[in-house]
């Protein structure tokens, strides 16, 4: 029955808002840095994603994330990435029906129905085809220089130079955001801005522990959203939401697409 009630919430949603964590990618392979295989070498996630970190030992911090990469090469979009490929097909062409559409490519949040928030850094959600996409947590496929700023997309596993280097001759850096670093502003804010415009929000395969992401499912509930959980174990947003659906994303969400 709760599933027949989301299906439904979500084919009457003009606006709808998701946010995934880390969960949804597990399905496909991909280690959660809380479970017992993000540990590497015995060291934590917490030990190494740090700016200090880094400042210490780049190295070491590029050792891991070519060890992470490398885990993410090989893995493949689940079901429940491709579902949400096509809820957000479902709402383009729902938007296209209306009176005066706006063109196919704008990218005001106004026009917007559909958006797409993850906490995860895998790329998978671009690879299984989604389009209004914010990574909170940035891309793990990206580096920074830290002395002139550019930024490139590096896809090669393993790397062939680590730490790896711009071509200004400065270190390169992760592209992601690191524990005690702060969300991109702009990014954060369009986030939020889908938050409390959305008609349904799913949380879905976020463990609802790292803020500001966290914070995202009580602003969708505090501006008038359904919230929808979909997670293997309860979290600290269960007993709030409006439905909480105890499962794996990849077999529960074609379950409920429109």
């Amino acid at each position: 029955m709760r599933h027949a009630n989301v299906r439904d919430l979500l084919a009457s949603a003009s606006r709808i808002a998701v946010l995934t964590g880390a969960g949804i990618s597990a399905e496909s392979g991909i280690p959660t840095f809380r479970g017992a295989g993000g540990l590497w070498r015995s060291f934590k996630a917490e030990d190494l994603a740090t700016p200090g970190a880094f400042a210490r030992d780049p190295k070491l911090v590029w050792e891991w994330y070519d060890w992470r990469r490398g885990q993410i090469a090989s893995a493949q979009p689940n079901a429940a990435h491709r579902a949400l490929v096509e809820l957000e097909v479902g709402q383009v062409a729902n938007l296209r029906r209306v009176a005066n559409p706006p063109a196919e490519d704008s990218t005001s949040p106004d026009q917007q129905r559909f958006t797409l928030i993850t906490q995860n850094v895998d790329g998978l959600h671009n690879r299984a085809g989604s389009r209004n996409l914010l990574k909170l947590h940035g891309d793990i496929w990206i580096q920074r220089c830290t002395a002139c700023g550019a930024e490139r997309n590096e896809t090669h596993t393993p790397l062939p130079e680590i730490p790896p280097r711009c071509s200004c001759g400065g270190l390169e850096r992760p592209g992601v955001v690191w524990f005690g670093e702060n969300l991109p502003e702009e990014i954060l804010a369009r986030a939020q801005y889908a938050a409390t415009q959305a008609e349904v929000f799913l949380v879905i395969g976020t463990s609802a522990l790292v803020y500001p992401a966290a914070g995202l499912a009580g602003m969708a509930k505090s501006a008038g959203a359904k919230v929808v959980e979909i997670n293997v174990a309860e979290t600290p947003v269960t007993n709030w939401v409006d439905y909480s659906l105890r499962g794996a994303a990849a077999e529960i969400l074609p379950q409920i697409l429109p």
